[in-house]
């Protein structure tokens, strides 16, 4: 038997037992044993499979540029790093763009912009369109009917594509999009608002005002989010293929 044929048939052993995430991890440990860590196939691995909690903060760093491939400068770096926070905090207070009232979600955000020189606004993210495009092929009905009550321009697009589902999806469910988000795939968020909109459609033909529509997609039910992440992440991989490893 390969080695490629003993992986698999050990996949199928585990899924079928409930241990479904231990090969992924293994692969993943592996991985971040290397010197110097590659950053493509982290990337690959992290829009393939969710990554375990473990390991998670340190492949966001990573794949951010937070913390450098090497791992003999990660404590060095993130020393760095925690000062270029403090002295980014402290500018935005100055220039009271922030304050103890602030949300931390929005903080975040205005550090994000000043670091990338785009204060006091950021463009005008072109991800709408790709919602309406696919939510147009799913259920075309259902966005007829936001288009009769008006609510296609009024939706949460600050809240879906700006904060990326923060304040929307409770964390566990947020941290499976994000590591989408994290290796270079803004898409999933499109896929993601199109299916909350998919899986509260009963709720939504229902509604028959945009404001309605609106107030109700701001506060969806939590309980139903990790469903809604799972279908959100098989559409994305309908639309967009499933990326692979890297030789």
């Amino acid at each position: 038997m390969t080695d490629d044929s003993q992986r698999n048939f050990r996949s199928v052993y585990y899924e079928k037992v409930g241990f479904r995430g231990v090969e992924e991890k293994k692969s993943l440990e592996i991985l971040l044993k290397d010197d110097r860590l590659d950053i493509e196939k982290l990337c690959t691995f992290s829009q393939r499979f969710p990554l375990p909690s473990l390991y998670r903060a340190l492949v966001w760093k990573v794949l951010l540029g937070i913390l450098p491939p090497h791992h003999e400068s990660h404590a060095r770096v993130m020393a760095y790093r925690k000062e270029q926070y403090s002295d980014v905090l402290h500018a935005l207070d100055v220039i009271r763009f922030v304050s103890d009232a602030t949300p931390q979600v929005e903080v975040f955000l205005y550090m994000h912009r000043l670091e990338s020189g785009k204060l006091p606004r950021s463009p005008s993210f072109p991800l709408p369109k790709a919602f309406e495009q696919y939510l147009n092929l799913e259920d075309s009905r259902l966005l007829s009917h936001l288009k009769a009550c008006s609510a296609v321009s009024r939706l949460p697009y600050d809240l879906w594509f700006k904060r990326c589902f923060a304040g929307c999806l409770p964390e566990p469910s947020l941290q499976r999009v994000w590591d989408k988000v994290v290796s270079g795939s803004c898409k999933i968020l499109v896929f993601v608002a199109v299916e909350i909109l998919l899986t509260f459609k009963i709720k939504v033909m229902a509604l028959n005002s945009a404001e309605k529509i609106t107030k109700f997609l701001e506060n969806i039910p939590q309980d139903s989010s990790d469903a809604i992440v799972s279908k959100a992440i098989d559409l994305w991989h309908k639309h967009c293929g499933t990326p692979v490893h890297s030789a």
